[in-house]
């Protein structure tokens, strides 16, 4: 790879204005990604709102090396999730600073801190569940959505009492709002405004999270916002009330309602598939492991990672980029890509077992330097929960059609909630 300037050499792409562009994306996001490539190949240039001038790419060999170029090459999109998640968000963040920040907050999500979440997950698991009705098809969405919620709330936020209540009924209508708005090019101006509601429940959000903190500081426990109060920068500062307030922010963000969307759509794909429901039965684990990255594989909640070039002639592949162009990264195309993944349309979680995927070409929490924080914590939520769904239930097959994609705005979730049908297990396991 060289930083030597040289001429422009783009993939082919739409030529349609920038609102032609980025309507057809609004509309037909997913589907319009399959016919660009379908037309153009791997890669296509496009111009759309808020990305502006930007190459989508989905092949290995791209991605891979887009995912190892240094910061100085390419870096974080200078417009993204922190105008709806904070200036001190690991999403805003770039260069050394991200670097930084993220070497303090790896800890907490690994090794023996995650395993101590566990018990918090299956609690908050067993109590919703608790609720599901026998016999009567209903979305599990919503009940994922509260178990994460919930899990979050009390291992990462260390929320209890008047805090849990409050953030429970303020967060979920505030993080709808904000993946509405980081997709959506509405300018923070003007008389009548949804930004103007979003800014009131933030400033909500921050005197919760302030109380936390104050909490916090007189109390010994065991949640992520504790240890980030006692974690520390080589200069022996430690984080700041608002860097800590984006970052709790950012955390339940990426592994609230990604995941229980992920936990919805594995419903939705379990009951097409009742041979490996029965094999599920036998409790192997590294099965549940890999039928969750199958999951992840084909039906990604998040389809775009993104960076923007830093230098001028940057050489990807077979292209040359200008500075200030975008790069894509479509995690549906890859998944979808037979060359990549032998029979992709076909959902198939024995391909994971004894191999793991391969972390340029499996990305469904993004890649590199910029790849999710949480993505370990998100993992372990999603094993415990199906773990406990599939002791305590049996799911009623169908043979109706899969559900179609639906936007939420960041997330793609099962149109109709990853709708169930359950009968509970007796003791001992039979049903």
């Amino acid at each position: 790879m060289t930083t030597m300037t040289r001429p422009t050499t783009l993939p082919p792409g739409p030529t349609a204005p920038r609102a032609v562009q980025g309507a057809y994306a609004l509309t037909q996001p997913l589907r319009g990604m399959r016919r660009l490539k379908q037309r153009y190949g791997d890669a296509f240039t496009v111009n759309v709102p808020i990305f502006g001038n930007a190459v989508v790419i989905s092949g290995p060999a791209e991605i891979k090396q887009l995912f190892t170029s240094g910061p100085e090459l390419v870096d974080n999109l200078e417009v993204n999730l922190g105008r709806v998640l904070g200036s001190r968000s690991m999403f805003a963040l770039s260069g050394e600073e991200h670097k930084r920040q993220r070497k303090l907050l790896v800890p907490p999500f690994h090794g023996r801190r995650l395993a101590a979440y566990e018990k918090i997950v299956e609690e908050e698991t067993v109590r919703e569940l608790a609720t599901w009705p026998e016999g009567k098809s209903f979305a599990t969405l919503p009940s994922m959505m509260r178990i994460t919620l919930n899990a979050i709330l009390r291992a990462v936020f260390g929320a209890e009492g008047a805090e849990f209540a409050e953030l429970r009924e303020l967060l979920p209508p505030f993080v709808t709002l904000g993946s509405r708005l980081a997709v959506l090019p509405i300018p923070k101006r003007g008389r009548v405004n949804p930004w103007r509601r979003f800014e009131r429940m933030r400033r909500e959000y921050d005197a919760i999270v302030d109380r936390l903190i104050a909490k916090a500081r007189t109390e010994e426990k065991d949640d992520v916002l504790s240890m980030m109060l006692q974690t520390r920068y080589d200069d022996g500062s430690g984080l700041s009330r608002e860097e800590i307030a984006d970052q709790l922010l950012t955390l339940l963000t990426a592994g609230h309602e990604t995941t229980a969307t992920t936990l919805a759509w594995a419903v939705e794909r379990l009951r097409r598939h009742p041979a490996l429901l029965a094999e599920l039965d036998e409790g192997d684990p590294k099965l549940l492991d890999a039928t969750i990255l199958e999951v992840q594989r084909t039906r990604p909640v998040i389809d775009l990672t993104a960076r923007q070039v830093k230098q001028d002639g940057f050489r990807l592949g077979r292209w040359t980029l200008p500075k200030g162009y975008a790069v894509l990264v479509s995690i549906a195309l890859i998944h979808d890509d037979d060359a990549v993944f032998p029979r992709a349309g076909t959902f198939d979680p024995h391909r994971f077992l004894g191999a793991r995927p391969d972390l340029y070409q499996w990305i469904p929490f993004g890649g590199g330097t910029r790849r999710c924080l949480g993505a370990a914590f998100a993992t372990m939520e999603m094993t415990v929960v199906l773990r406990t769904l599939l002791r305590d239930f049996t799911l009623v097959p169908t043979d109706a059609p899969g559900e179609r994609w639906h936007s939420r705005g960041v997330a793609y979730a099962p149109a109709k909630g990853g709708r169930a049908v359950v009968r509970r297990r007796t003791t001992g396991g039979e049903q």
